[in-house]
């Protein structure tokens, strides 16, 4: 089986690890802060803040920037759960945008019609490994004085206009999850240019301590470990080059894909480098099989393949409030999507194997 997803771990990071082992320090320490350092500088930021998952990264960095009960916060339709459940957490409503058909991101039109006097914030989500038209929807959250918090959590390393993913709005987030470009195994990070909210985040990440014992806050256990931050490290030496591998998978794939009928490759938009987290197909009417037959034949075919996600956010039983208008888009694009793999760890010889399973399906 051609795995869908794995980590690319090797020696360096084993040594990295038995490194902080040996020390004994394993609780957030300097391994955190120099790569907190070097992620900032990475992506182009002015500080970077620590934490245990992307979704801890959100949940402060909403609380940070105040938003809380009464304040709705725009989210795409098509994403990811921590994307709104984070919103939720905070006291928040999250509302619900649609998505441009070819670039799955949120479409700043459609953005822009639901703003509302209660809305204090928009979360743009640089879906499977490409940014938003980021822009587009600067211009809409401007000028209705909104903050802009880019969910990144997918686009390690990916590029707008030459900036990269997690610079585009006023705060943004990540995750390090095993299956992203870059993995601490778990772990996630706030990046900012504000010193207030920076802090902010520091607080609400460890039991809201300001020195030890002094709690000034009622914060969190959201703390990174040493083990991760020393494998954030070394990953982050080898970011540029997974992301180079992605892309030329995908171009590989995209280039028999778009051959076949029916089939729909992504597609990279203008200004734009996809980090190619996921190699998403879209399934047209034309083809012969539905999504899920097809998942399934290329899985019983030992390629590894599955669906995107399962509905429109706003559909998950946890939301309990639907929204008035539905996001037309991305209702019907959701069950056309189906992920195959493209990681560096994806073979010249692996993606000869995907694209004949895949050429044998009409």
């Amino acid at each position: 089986m051609i795995p869908i997803a794995r980590p690319n771990i090797g020696e360096e990071e084993k040594r990295a690890v038995l490194e902080v082992l040996e020390s004994g320090q394993f609780a957030q320490g300097a391994k955190v802060a120099e790569f907190e350092k070097r992620f900032a500088e990475y992506v182009g930021r002015g500080y970077g803040i620590a934490v245990n998952s992307g979704t801890s990264a959100l949940h402060i960095a909403l609380l940070a920037h105040g938003i809380g009960r009464g304040d709705e916060v725009v989210v795409p339709a098509l994403t990811f759960f921590a994307s709104a459940s984070t919103v939720l957490l905070c006291g928040g409503t999250p509302t619900f945008a649609d998505v441009d058909r070819d670039l799955y991101n949120m479409d700043a039109a459609h953005l822009k019609a639901q703003v509302t006097k209660k809305t204090r914030a928009v979360m743009p989500v640089d879906l499977y490994g490409q940014t938003a038209e980021m822009d587009a929807i600067n211009d809409v959250a401007e000028a209705r004085d909104l903050l802009v918090l880019e969910d990144a959590c997918q686009a390690h390393g990916a590029e707008y206009h030459g900036r990269k993913a997690g610079n585009l709005g006023d705060t943004a987030c990540f995750s390090f999850y095993p299956t992203k470009n870059m993995t601490t195994t778990e772990g996630g990070m706030v990046l900012t240019d504000d010193p207030k909210i920076a802090e902010a985040c520091r607080l609400l990440r460890d039991h809201g301590q300001r020195a030890k014992y002094d709690h000034i806050l009622v914060g969190y256990n959201y703390r990174m470990t040493e083990l991760a931050a020393a494998i954030g490290l070394v990953q982050l030496k080898k970011l540029d080059g997974f992301v180079r591998k992605r892309r030329e998978n995908a171009a590989r794939l995209t280039k028999g894909i778009a051959e076949i009928e029916g089939l729909s490759p992504p597609v990279e938009g203008n200004w734009m480098l996809h980090a190619y987290y996921q190699y998403i197909v879209r399934v047209e009417d034309r083809f012969p099989l539905t999504r899920d037959e097809i998942v399934q034949r290329l899985t019983s075919e030992g390629v590894g393949a599955r669906p995107s996600y399962p509905s429109v956010l706003y559909k998950q039983k946890a939301f309990r409030k639907r929204p008035k208008n539905r996001s037309k888009v991305a209702e019907d694009v959701i069950p056309r999507l189906f992920e195959i793999p493209v990681h560096p760890l994806v073979s010249s010889e692996d993606i000869d194997m995907i694209l004949r399973a895949l050429e044998s399906l009409r």
